[in-house]
């Protein structure tokens, strides 16, 4: 693994250092407040590593502000306590001035596990954590707390489960469109109804893309955060950026507003979707289940290849 982001441009450079200092900063600072903060495995609690994964790891980042291209910065952070991974007590506060730091130019995107967890996963040979320990960037480590080594995963066991978790959850991406049409012929004229609709239909989004990740990958992670998961997943194929285009701000606009119907759909007074809108999210969500049903399907078929089951 590299030990720094020396291929990248001065300013991304620059913008990481930004990042890793607010993460680590906002870590101690967390670790020392509320509750509990005697407590031998909050105040032995460490950041082991930060490691950039996904495009701007390899050489492949879009960086095209003005079309709406931007690729986000993912980052793993890995901690050496399972209660240290909580977003909530931990790095809500540093992801929220990331986000509104103006040193930093483009999204960040935070995965927290301990060190057993994603050595246990390399173990398993998931793929996901695989690509990371092979491409990824340590911003940040403490010496003395190396990964275990991937173990390859049988093609026979990866094509059983890929095929297993897309019959689980392809089903559930369809369950939530079909939730938002019952609720759409209750009539769009009402906000409830509207509201309801735009939940369903980030609940589908989120679906499919666990359902493209889970495939793909053998990895999903614990947000609703779906321009987050659009990231993970358009990194892994850039044939799902169809599902969304973004050249136009009102469809870039639109994205948001599912974005934020997880939370504000449900509890937020203000919170409005336009038929117009709704109509246009649900074709896209359609579109993103169509797409990911097929490119999963040619995943599998060619693990099954791969695995010689003919």
């Amino acid at each position: 693994m590299r030990s720094h982001p020396d291929h990248l441009p001065e300013r991304q450079q620059r913008e990481l250092e930004r990042v890793r200092d607010i993460l680590l900063a906002g870590f101690e600072a967390a670790k020392h407040s509320g509750g509990g903060a005697n407590s031998g495995w909050r105040r032995g609690g460490q950041v082991l590593k930060i490691i950039l994964f996904g495009s701007y790891a390899r050489t492949d980042w879009v960086d095209e502000p003005e079309n709406g291209y931007l690729s986000d910065f993912d980052l793993l952070i890995v901690v050496n306590h399972e209660k240290l991974t909580n977003i909530a007590d931990y790095w809500w506060t540093s992801e929220d001035q990331i986000l509104r730091d103006p040193g930093v130019g483009r999204m960040v995107n935070l995965i927290v596990h301990d060190m057993q967890d994603v050595n246990d996963a390399l173990r398993r040979g998931e793929y996901f954590w695989s690509d990371i320990v092979r491409d990824g960037i340590a911003l940040y480590e403490i010496p003395g707390h190396p990964f275990a080594s991937p173990k390859p995963i049988t093609a026979q066991d990866a094509f059983v489960m890929a095929e297993r978790h897309f019959a689980e959850t392809l089903p559930a991406i369809d369950r939530a469109l079909r939730t938002a049409d019952l609720q759409a012929a209750e009539g769009l004229e009402q906000l409830g109804w509207r509201k309801d609709v735009a939940f369903s239909l980030h609940q589908a989004v989120e679906r499919a893309y666990a359902c493209f990740l889970l495939v793909h990958t053998f990895y999903f992670p614990r947000s609703h955060n779906i321009k987050f998961l659009r990231s993970l997943a358009e990194d892994v194929d850039t044939g799902l950026v169809e599902a969304w285009p973004r050249e136009n701000r009102f469809d870039r606009r639109r994205f948001e507003l599912l974005k934020r119907a997880y939370v504000e759909a449900r509890y937020s007074d203000q919170y409005d979707a336009s038929v117009e809108d709704l109509e246009w999210l649900m074709a896209r969500a359609r579109r993103l289940r169509d797409l990911v049903a097929d490119l999963c399907g040619l995943r599998i078929a060619a693990l099954k290849a791969k695995a010689d089951l003919g």
